[in-house]
């Protein structure tokens, strides 16, 4: 269990939360969620003794393990994987590689050295009583992708998303009683992630998860801590129940005598509408009883905003979209990630790339953008596409010391000043933001930011590569909302299942041997086929 008692942190004069007072209890797993900046990480970051500066108290038992996430991917650089992981528990690393020295250089004619050995063994034999730390560490490091080839290498060696997967690997090894995980499915593959929501459900301790998948809260999750209004309240149920219940009281707040019957129609369409999108619809009639079972009476309506993202073809499209003949592409360090792909793309259609990491998803979008020429095979766009692109280094592009509408404007200097901002303002920059420079925006508004012109683009033909990175659960909610009403065609590379089930009408995997598989359908149904074996 853990104990949060008055808590309040401020930085300088601004609040982030006051009197906070909660108990987690063992058993539950807590979803965090809030509007970026309104200080989840920070809470998170006190939970685990990261920061110590705040007034009040918590309280961990200290017979309790405690396992936090790791941020810093190069830390373990000089560390091989396997040790990387074992680390996780560091008084059984510790004494694994005391006896490893001792049994390298030790004089075994000294009783004290024969004495520590002993102490060791016995340290050895209550962290790992049945001696498979190696085996239980490679199985999990190759559940999250880390080839049993790799395992002795050093850390050194993996690219920044591997990294991540060591660290995830690190945390979850010891079984901690107590779980702190801050943004855990960053740099997975759909597969990976999955296999995640099934490990943490198994979480018999105490665990707090900040996470912008929704999809994955509400596989995990079974309450949720709302960091809102400088308070922190706690729900019991996941996300979709959370998100249900805030908004039924926002439109219960709206209410009046002259409007109830009308109002009561369109909060009955919103939970089917929702209902359809999030659990689909044979659970329509299951969240529509959880539904007059929830106690929203003590739940406000969010203070956050959505974003309002409204994607306007300004060309209408003419029969041809695009074709993709024959394409290869090997990288100059011999690394082949597409193979004799060839595909065609029908006006109006809205495909998911998925596929693991390095598979060539985003290989494959830079071909179709041109900003790369494949070693081999054709592109080729239909006479009337206008193409828009979300590129996943957005962080790189948007850069300088103009203001933000600035940035926009320079991409069309004949365009009115006031659409501009007015399209700043529908994606949450208000009149101040709006001044700030580009360089000292974060990375979730710089998304905001490629957005903003994208719409302003008007492209007929969307292509954009893991749009949802750094965005806020309202603004994927709005995001798939937008690609589900837009009409001309998108192509997407998302982990989110949530955001690819909103807006998908054919998904395309890509395997990490080159093969491909084309299919015509929802997210949902692609997963369902699947798992069936019918593909």
């Amino acid at each position: 269990m853990v104990t949060v008692q008055n808590l309040t942190m401020r930085y300088g004069n601004r609040v982030l939360f006051q009197d906070i007072n909660l108990k987690l209890d063992r058993n539950k797993r807590y979803g965090l969620i809030g509007a970026n900046g309104a200080g989840k990480t920070t809470f998170l970051k006190i939970l685990s003794g990261e920061i110590n500066e705040y007034d009040g108290e918590v309280i961990i038992p200290k017979s309790n393990k405690v396992g936090v996430l790791g941020q810093n991917q190069y830390a373990f650089e000089d560390y091989t994987i396997m040790d990387a992981v074992l680390y996780g528990n560091k008084r059984l690393f510790d004494a694994i590689k005391e006896k490893e020295e001792i049994y390298a250089t030790g004089d075994f004619e000294d009783d004290a050295v024969n004495n520590r050995l002993a102490d060791l063994e016995v340290i050895c034999v209550e962290e790992d009583p049945t001696y498979e730390y190696d085996v239980n560490i490679a199985k999990i490091l190759e559940n999250v992708g880390i080839e049993a080839s790799l395992h002795h290498n050093l850390m050194s060696t993996l690219d920044s998303a591997d990294k991540f997967k060591v660290l995830l690997a690190q945390v979850l090894y010891p079984k901690p009683d107590v779980l702190f995980l801050d943004e855990p499915t960053n740099n997975l593959d759909i597969e990976t992630i999955s296999w995640l929501e099934d490990e943490l459900q198994r979480h018999e301790g105490t665990m707090v998860v900040i996470s912008h998948d929704r999809h994955f809260l509400n596989a995990v999750v079974t309450n949720i801590l709302d960091v809102d209004y400088q308070k922190i309240r706690e729900f019991t149920g996941n996300y979709d129940d959370w998100y249900i219940a805030a908004n039924v009281m926002a439109k219960q707040l709206e209410l009046d005598t002259a409007k109830k019957e009308k109002e009561k129609e369109q909060l009955e369409a919103f939970v089917r509408r929702f209902s359809a999108n999030a659990s689909k619809a044979r659970q329509a009639t299951s969240r529509q009883k959880q539904l007059e079972k929830l106690n929203i009476e003590d739940i406000k309506p969010s203070s956050r905003r959505d974003p309002s993202i409204v994607f306007k073809a300004a060309r209408v499209m003419g029969d041809e979209a695009l074709h993709i003949i024959d394409v290869n592409h090997t990288y100059s360090d011999g690394n082949e990630v597409l193979k004799d792909v060839t595909l065609k793309f029908n006006p109006g259609e809205k495909v998911a790339l998925i596929g693991p990491n390095g598979a060539g998803k985003t290989t494959l979008l830079k071909i179709i953008m041109e900003e790369i020429k494949p070693t081999s095979g054709e592109v080729h766009w239909g006479a009337t596409i206008e193409s828009s692109y979300f590129p996943q280094d957005t962080a790189d592009i948007i850069e300088g010391d103009g203001t933000l509408y600035d940035w926009l404007r320079a991409f069309d200097p004949k365009r009115d000043i006031a659409e501009i901002r007015n399209c700043l303002g529908r994606m949450l920059f208000n009149g101040e933001q709006q001044e700030k420079s580009v360089e000292s925006i974060s990375g979730g508004e710089k998304h905001r930011m490629m957005l903003s012109k994208m719409m302003l683009e008007g492209g007929n033909f969307l292509v954009l590569d893991e749009p949802s990175n750094h965005l806020d659960l309202e603004a994927i909610v709005a995001l798939g909302e937008a690609l589900h009403e837009f009409k001309g065609n998108v192509i997407c590379v998302s982990h989110d299942r949530e955001l690819l089930d909103a807006f998908a009408t054919r998904i395309i995997e890509i395997h990490a041997d080159g093969s491909l598989t084309d299919f015509e359908g929802t997210y949902e149904e692609y997963a369902e086929a699947k798992q069936s074996g019918s593909i």
